[in-house]
């Protein structure tokens, strides 16, 4: 569960250059990050791709140097370099859309489905495999790449005629073959680990997350929508691999980059934003939530999720994710992480299992922010929560107490 810097969310936004990335990797390396993914535009040289993608080689015009500049800078750093593909579609100006066979991409009556500028590669021909193969694996060797985000933007709709019995036929046929390509990939390179992005969780399946290390919750760019986004993806997933954006800014205030790390800090720890532009102040707030994450990891890897507030509704003022550990030298220990929205300065979760219990509250981020007030009631196994003056404000705890098994 290494934790991610992504150059996107909020900050380059498929932008990338030498010139605006090595200050990036230099503060993500700072924070404590541990894989440095250069995101969306890496190939680019016109500044119009997104019909022209397939080739998958990096730009010369955004890289001077070459990209093997920025990337030996993230080695440098002591982080593992990513990159972003979408390895299923190909431009319809791409130079690859003319090298390959028809019957190497999705057909339907004998024609090249076209979605939004693109078409889709079926992975059922070798062709299409053999592409794919020899990108991916150049990237790993000519770079190092030990991350990948494989996005996936279009929808091609019903599927395939082409050598299949329906539509529906040739779709699932394509679909097994993706996954069986996906297979060999990670068979080829064990200790590469891939994001599940899929257009911000557009394919969030479990025939893909029984295989890809981690899936982007979301593509939600405003902070304060994502707490509902990042309580509720473990009931469909699981939370190491729930991907939820902390993406502080400068200029936020205090407590509002604490809201954005808390978002991703029972999950898989997801960081973005223009940490160079940060003040001392908040750059240390983001290290301390990385070294936190760090700390978590074991636990979050072993918890299971549940609800003290209920499941988030979207506009909810209160929103609470907790993970439920295992039981370790006589201690029962589970996690909370608690937003607020506005709305009443204080809230009620509900924790049954604890019912009759002594229990002790600690804070486990932020540590250096005002105190909220936590009053544990033992025989109702319920937990007042009143927090400060701040609207929005979000804390993880951490609860104990001794097992049964040892009382």
């Amino acid at each position: 569960m290494p934790v991610v810097f992504n150059d996107y969310m909020n900050t380059l936004d498929g932008d990338p250059t030498t010139e605006k990335l090595l200050p990036l990797i230099a503060a993500a390396a700072e924070a404590g990050a541990e894989v440095f993914c250069i995101d969306a535009g890496w190939y680019d040289d016109s500044g119009a791709w997104w019909d022209t993608v397939g080739e998958w080689t990096p730009s010369t015009t955004r890289f001077p140097g070459g990209l093997s500049e920025v990337v030996e800078a993230i080695r440098d750093a002591g982080m593992s370099p990513g990159l972003w593909l979408e390895p299923e579609v190909v431009g319809v100006r791409s130079p690859v859309a003319d090298t390959l066979p028809d019957e190497a991409f999705l057909l339907r009556h004998g024609q090249r489905i076209v979605e939004h500028h693109r078409y889709h590669l079926d992975l059922r021909h070798p062709a299409a495999l053999a592409h794919l193969d020899r990108v991916v694996d150049r990237l790993i060797a000519d770079f190092g790449v030990g991350f990948f985000k494989f996005d996936y933007n279009i929808d091609p709709g019903p599927g395939t005629d082409h050598d299949a019995d329906s539509v529906g036929d040739g779709l699932l046929r394509h679909n097994r073959a993706h996954l069986a390509w996906l297979d060999r990939l990670l068979d080829r390179h064990p200790g590469l680990v891939i994001e599940n992005c899929s257009s911000g969780a557009m394919r969030m399946d479990f025939a893909m997350l029984s295989r890809l290390a981690m899936q982007s919750t979301s593509d939600q760019q405003d902070f304060t929508k994502y707490p509902p986004i990042a309580a509720a993806a473990p009931v469909s997933l699981l939370p190491e691999q729930a991907a939820s954006w902390a993406y502080p800014q400068p200029g936020m205030s205090e407590e509002e980059t604490a809201f954005c790390l808390v978002t991703g800090l029972l999950g898989r720890f997801y960081v973005s934003g223009h940490l160079n532009r940060m003040d001392e102040r908040h750059r240390g707030m983001v290290a301390e939530a990385v070294a936190t994450a760090k700390t978590l990891r074991t636990a979050i890897a072993n918890g299971h999720p549940y609800w003290p507030a209920g499941l988030p509704g979207w506009t909810d003022p209160w929103i609470a994710l907790a993970l439920r550990g295992p039981t370790r030298d006589g201690i029962d220990e589970d996690l909370v992480s608690i937003w607020r929205r506005g709305g009443p300065s204080g809230t009620e979760l509900r924790f049954p299992h604890l019912a009759g219990r002594d229990v002790t509250v600690t804070p486990v981020f932020p540590l250096d922010l005002p105190e909220w007030e936590f009053l544990w009631d033992a025989a109702s196994g319920t937990l007042a929560v009143r927090a400060n003056d701040a609207d929005i404000a979000a804390r993880t705890l951490r609860l104990t107490t001794e097992s049964l098994e040892k009382e």
